[in-house]
């Protein structure tokens, strides 16, 4: 076998493999002898059968067979020999393969960067603290009530707050934004869950009521098709109610699991649940601020292969709740879209996985036993979903991965300049403003 490689660019390379015809003729040779062995011809016994008969039926076929084995093997060797790190799947296009001439392919694809990460001795991170005041707990508390609301019809004109349910039907440029008329559709006014303007047009509007109005759908609004474009609504107001909440009562801790009902109880058992949320916060905060750090210092020269392949997982979710429900949706703007968090993805699993080789990092068995343990314990039969995660590999590396993950920040946090940031925990609650 002859190898040659030639470095298109910093990524790229293009690998020429020739395989001599003595080795395949000595592999087709091999596999038709094996097939002579049971091969069954009119008028012959099996394994009487003669050569050239072998070779006249199956011939081209295991010809075929061993040239795409060849080129599954050679390559994989080639690689191995010129110590590449292939990025994804090889473009194999063929220039010889007939009888009697050999095999030459050329393999097309992209390499691995190689990279020298920034010394985490320079880098400055912030790492976030909080704490939860009682305001904190009476708003946690007010939420929890506010779950928990109810509602009552009323015959006055709705206000913010309300919620209206509605039956309506819109149209844009003649085209019905459905197959059927929408009824019973429950809109809270101040929720913003409609497009803009839709709630406005229902303030003041009462039971019973018949409203006919134009909007203009948002440039970015998910349907392409409709977006920036003016649609025509008729709407029939079913129903006003306003909201009832519960008192806080020894009924109220009960509905929440205080069985005694005691609100004193109650205020503990949230702040606790709180607290726990408010370490996953702190821990996700943090960790966001680093992955951002690492991302921000160590510019990478990225494989398009692997972009691309985060792109389309990224999007395909999209796209197919989309075809499900029968929308359009505009790929274009979804790619460009999700790019940028793509690139971040990929580089940060570069870096990430070299911090790792570089510094022999691994996954603490205990800690990942304790994670398992955690996610189990919602589980009404926790030891089963335990005994589920170690008895598939895959899944426990799953664990294993986000374990080590969390085992490269911690080692970061250990070394990286660090300074600590106090947030509030109502801030701290909010998203991160970060790719993940």
């Amino acid at each position: 076998m002859q190898i040659s490689v030639e470095r298109i660019d910093e990524l790229n390379r293009k690998l020429t493999v020739q395989v001599p015809e003595a080795t395949i003729r000595e592999r087709v040779n091999s596999r038709l002898q094996s097939l002579a062995r049971e091969a069954k011809f009119d008028g012959f016994r099996p394994g009487k059968v003669p050569a050239t008969l072998i070779k006249k039926r199956f011939g081209a076929k295991v010809r075929e067979e061993v040239l795409g084995d060849l080129i599954e093997s050679t390559f994989a060797q080639a690689v191995r020999d010129e110590k590449l790190r292939p990025a994804g799947m090889p473009r194999i296009s063929t220039k010889a393969a007939d009888e009697g001439s050999g095999l030459e392919y050329e393999a097309a694809f992209e390499v691995f960067p190689e990279f020298v990460l920034m010394p985490v001795e320079t880098l400055d991170v912030k790492r976030y603290k909080s704490s939860i005041s009682e305001q904190d707990v009476d708003s946690m508390i007010e939420r929890l009530r506010d779950q928990r609301r109810s509602w009552r019809a009323v015959e006055r004109p709705a206000a913010t707050g309300d919620r209206v349910t509605v039956d309506f039907s819109g149209n844009v440029d003649g085209e019905n934004l459905s197959e059927e008329r929408i009824r019973n559709f429950p809109v809270v006014l101040g929720g913003n869950q409609t497009i803009p303007g839709f709630e406005g047009q229902l303030e003041g509007a009462v039971a019973g009521a018949s409203l006919a109005f134009d909007l203009e759908f948002p440039a970015d609004y998910h349907n392409g098709k409709w977006a920036g474009k003016s649609g025509h609504f008729d709407v029939e107001v079913a129903s006003v109610e306003e909201s009832v909440l519960p008192d806080l009562d020894a009924e109220f801790a009960k509905s929440l699991g205080i069985e005694d009902g005691d609100l004193e109880a109650l205020r503990r058992d949230v702040r606790e649940n709180m607290e726990r949320e408010m370490q996953r916060g702190l821990k996700s905060r943090t960790k966001t601020a680093l992955m951002d750090m690492l991302y921000q210092r160590n510019p990478i020269v990225l494989p398009s292969t692997l972009v691309e392949s985060e792109i389309k997982d990224l999007i395909s979710p999209q796209v197919e709740r989309a075809g499900k429900t029968g929308q359009s949706v505009d790929e274009a703007a979804l790619r460009e879209k999700y790019e940028p968090l793509a690139r971040r993805r990929v580089a940060l699993a570069l870096i990430l996985n070299q911090l790792i080789e570089v510094n022999q990092l691994k996954a603490n068995p205990k800690k990942v036993r304790e994670t398992v343990e955690e996610m189990a314990a919602s589980y009404e039969q926790p030891d089963q979903v335990i005994h589920w995660y170690y008895s598939n590999a895959d899944h426990l590396r799953e664990i294993e991965n986000l374990v080590l993950e969390d085992e490269v920040v911690s080692w970061v946090l250990e070394r990286a300049r660090v300074t600590d940031e106090t947030i509030g925990f109502q801030e701290l609650m909010q998203p991160a403003v970060s790719g993940q």
